[in-house]
């Protein structure tokens, strides 16, 4: 089947009621079908114990490995507190104008040390799914601080955007020619 898998690479088996606007914003958004699925492996070496951190560029490249047949675009969701190197945290990584993408929600459940409600960090999750997916189809970040394709170094930006592409995003979207419908011609 073509589209986006969902890989629930968390513990236990997938949370559906969490990921479910996420599902819905990644179909809406990139007009994708989108199938969860539970992976029960999980990349070595990730793990990076100065930092009590697990590298999402390297998660990324196992991903690439592993890459599911058919598929358009892959996307993991972890419980894994994500790194790159210049940057003390991140909520996901994508290859731009790639496969793979990865999303972090450890990040997403607490605001001020104090967990949120689950709809809401289902709601943040939905956003950063939706803004590494478009990295993958080559989106950059947007000035616009609403669009899902703004920069989100901070909590306050995630729950700022909107988990929709702005015109100019979406326009750029369309110019890839993923997820049109196919033609009567």
């Amino acid at each position: 089947m073509s589209g986006v898998r969902l890989w629930w690479m968390a513990g236990g088996a997938a949370d559906t009621s969490f990921l479910s606007p996420a599902v819905t914003a990644i179909g809406s958004v990139y007009k994708l079908p989108v199938r969860l699925e539970t992976v029960n492996a999980r990349p070595d070496g990730a793990f990076d114990p100065r930092r009590n951190q697990h590298s999402s560029t390297r998660i990324l490249n196992w991903l690439s490995h592993h890459y599911p047949k058919g598929a358009t675009r892959l996307l993991a969701v972890t419980d894994y507190d994500l790194f790159i190197p210049i940057l003390t945290f991140v909520f996901g990584e994508a290859e731009l104008n790639g496969k793979t993408a990865i999303v972090s929600f450890a990040r997403l459940l607490v605001q001020d040390g104090a967990l949120i409600p689950r709809d809401r960090a289902a709601r943040r999750l939905a956003k950063e799914a939706v803004h590494e997916l478009g990295h993958t189809f080559g989106l950059l970040h947007c000035k616009s601080y609403r669009c899902v394709m703004a920069r989100s170094a901070s909590l306050k930006d995630v729950d700022m955007k909107e988990p929709a592409l702005c015109s100019d995003c979406t326009a750029r979207y369309a110019e890839t020619g993923i997820g049109k419908e196919p033609s009567d011609e």
